[in-house]
């Protein structure tokens, strides 16, 4: 009798690769994407006040560093397989639940989804870091946005486009793709991670580096940078939609014009380009320049709300120049002793911006109307630029120029390893 052998990708899990990464990347981007510009509409329509849902927002945006903080703690007692599934199935039950269009139920749906992307996130870091090498760590930034930007681009315009044809049609799609996300996920066959031998010494804590990075000024900046820009993206993705449907111009328009900056995307390349030719800080000051500027202009009385809508997707196009170039300035100050501690307190920047962008607009709104957001959008945008004045002028100037023919040199380590955060992460 032949003997009968398993076949080995039974036995054995196939290692991770990029490509699977960057897929699950792009499943969860259509989940995440259809629902951007259609929660804001959501909400405004259930609540009708502008002030109680940017309170609702911080109050979920507190929820979200907390959750954000544990999870790490939370996967020592769970496996983390067991933590990324319910993350994913999180996100279908909120999706689902806004879908109810009770005050309460959007609420809470809100709160759930972006509980899960949080939980998502972390989890899918941490299988990174276990599976792909540091040298590959630019190609998975790169295809990671190859198979994320059509969720981002087409995604915003199409899913409130569906819900004014049918309100629940967005949120069904999102519920599939975040069930699709988790199918990816099992067959990738990740599993807990990678199997560590336990150390005798106490795993490293970020907030036992927390004295270090206030003891160092140039970490500080560079981190301010990435939370000022974080929040010029809170009040184009929340607070534009709304301002569209108070000054009559559609439900649509949010989303439309989402996407289109979005779409800007494809033309970082160009960008990178730009920042090589020139230098990163003057790269950084024109972004938050031209942004705080186009910002401010957004809240001038034209009298016609399609220009202030203009205004701001323009601005966009430099919060994208910042998504490329903003994150520099604290990559580049980090010691290499210090790059992974340093991360985790650079990664908060996300969900600080998520607490303090609605608390501002809250009590905003307190004296003024919705444009009055914009305003402090730009005046926290200009005072970044006047901060970047500060940045050595030849600041990265060795790790990113161009040598003849041979290409870029490396950028430092980490760098690619940050993803772009468009999405409110």
């Amino acid at each position: 009798m032949h003997e009968r052998r398993i076949p080995e990708w039974l036995r054995h899990a196939p290692t991770p690769s990029v490509r699977g990464f960057a897929i699950l990347a792009g499943t969860e981007a259509i989940a995440r994407g259809i629902l951007i510009s259609v929660f804001p509409i959501l909400m405004y329509g259930t609540i009708r006040d502008a002030a109680a849902i940017s309170k609702i927002y911080f109050i979920i945006g507190l929820l979200s560093l907390l959750v954000g903080l544990l999870i790490p703690y939370v996967i020592r007692f769970v496996p983390r397989r067991w933590v990324y599934g319910v993350g994913s199935l999180m996100f279908s039950v909120g999706a689902m639940l806004a879908t109810l269009e009770t005050p309460n139920a959007v609420i809470i749906g809100l709160a759930l989804t972006t509980i899960a992307t949080v939980t998502m996130f972390v989890c899918f870091n941490a299988y990174v870091l276990d599976y792909v090498a540091k040298i590959e760590l630019g190609q998975l930034e790169t295809s990671r946005l190859f198979y994320s930007a059509l969720g981002w681009t087409i995604g915003p315009a199409l899913g409130v486009y569906l819900y004014s044809w049918w309100s629940l049609a967005p949120f069904v799609i999102a519920a599939v793709a975040a069930s699709m996300t988790l199918l990816t996920f099992l067959a990738m066959r990740l599993g807990n991670g990678k199997l560590i031998i336990k150390s005798q010494r106490a795993p490293a804590n970020p907030f036992a580096f927390c004295h270090r990075f206030f003891a160092q000024p140039r970490l500080i900046t560079g981190w301010l940078f990435a939370v000022v820009r974080s929040c010029g993206w809170w009040v184009y993705v929340v607070y534009l939609p709304i301002f569209a449907v108070q000054n009559g111009l559609g439900e649509q328009l949010g989303g439309i014009a989402l996407s289109i900056s979005n779409g800007a995307l494809f033309l970082t390349p160009l960008m990178l380009r730009f920042m090589q030719r020139k230098s990163v800080r003057t790269t950084v000051r024109i972004g938050f320049l031209m942004s705080g500027i186009l910002f401010m202009m957004a809240s001038l009385p034209f009298g016609i709300p399609l220009v202030a809508v203009i205004c701001l997707m323009l601005g966009s196009f430099f919060l994208i120049l910042l998504d490329v170039s903003a994150g520099l300035p604290f990559l580049l100050a980090v010691k290499p002793s210090e790059r992974t501690e340093m991360s985790a307190i650079y990664s908060s920047f996300r969900d600080v911006s998520g607490i303090v962008t609605p608390g501002a607009a809250w009590l905003v709104l307190l004296a003024a109307p919705i444009s009055g957001i914009f305003v402090a959008g730009g005046v926290a945008l200009i005072g970044a630029w006047i901060l970047a004045n500060k940045l050595h002028p030849r600041l990265g100037y060795a790790r990113i120029s161009v040598e003849g023919a041979s290409g870029f040199q490396a950028l430092p380590e980490g760098f690619d390893a940050l993803p772009r955060e468009v999405a409110l992460e």
